[in-house]
């Protein structure tokens, strides 16, 4: 099955020099797989883009430069240039290593339109987390599924496979995810409104246990981005109650 690998980044240079895209490159490599990979730099200002521009020429991946409007528009812009049947999205810098993909993969031919890696489900581990952000994490958890979500145990995860034209017209569905500028690298839980369209259309979905293993950053504020997010999950029950999503 081919697969379009989507990646974005916003201000990677640290992870870029650490070599995280070269997994993939070695994983493509030595199992001859010619799948397309679309990287797109949601506005870096470390100086990233320059770098990764390079490397992808060098690779012959496909690289997107977009202005800064956080993760959301840069997985859209991915999601559109995609060409293969499936799409997998992955952070840049694989905490779900690439790897792991194998796990996923046989659940396309059992024609599942959605294949969550997840990191809460029997099978899964974790590593390295430091326990306030895992419990944290519990929670969020447990309220998305408390107002939205029954049955979905990690939206979070960044590692999943849609199928494309699932992802192109869920993705063109969101209401509360619009692109718009940002002033900080927000990733947002715009996972729960891509999900929760899913399940309004009855499509498949499935979660498939992986190893993740936690990678420190400073440009996320559990506080201030824990708090946007909850509010965000709200905003998404909100719509879908005042009849936002009917024609979805």
């Amino acid at each position: 099955m081919r697969l379009s690998i989507i990646i974005p980044s916003f201000n990677e240079a640290v992870n870029f020099k650490r070599g995280c895209l070269n997994q993939i490159v070695d994983y493509l490599r030595v199992h001859e797989l010619p799948w397309q990979v679309i990287l797109v730099d949601d506005g870096s200002t470390d100086g990233s883009n320059r770098l990764l521009a390079r490397y992808c020429r060098q690779h012959h991946w496909l690289f997107i430069q977009n202005s800064h409007q956080g993760k959301v528009a840069a997985v859209k812009a991915g999601v559109l240039a995609a060409i293969n049947p499936y799409i997998l999205f992955t952070d840049f810098d694989q905490a779900t290593p690439i790897t792991e993909v194998a796990k996923l993969l046989p659940y396309i031919d059992k024609k599942f339109d959605i294949i969550i890696g997840s990191r809460e489900i029997k099978g899964a581990s974790r590593r390295k987390e430091p326990f306030y952000r895992h419990l944290m994490g519990k929670v969020f958890n447990y309220l998305v599924q408390f107002i939205a979500l029954r049955g979905i145990y990690d939206t979070q995860c960044g590692f999943k496979i849609f199928k494309t034209s699932v992802a192109k017209n869920l993705f063109q569905s969101l209401k509360v995810y619009q692109p718009k500028t940002e002033t900080y690298a927000f990733t947002g839980a715009f996972d729960v409104e891509l999900l929760y369209l899913a399940k309004k259309k009855r499509l498949k979905i499935i979660e498939v246990p992986i190893n993740w293993t936690h990678a420190a950053t400073t440009r996320v504020n559990p506080i201030r981005d824990s708090l946007r997010m909850f509010w965000d999950v709200l905003k998404i029950k909100l719509i879908d109650l005042a009849g936002g999503y009917r024609e979805i």
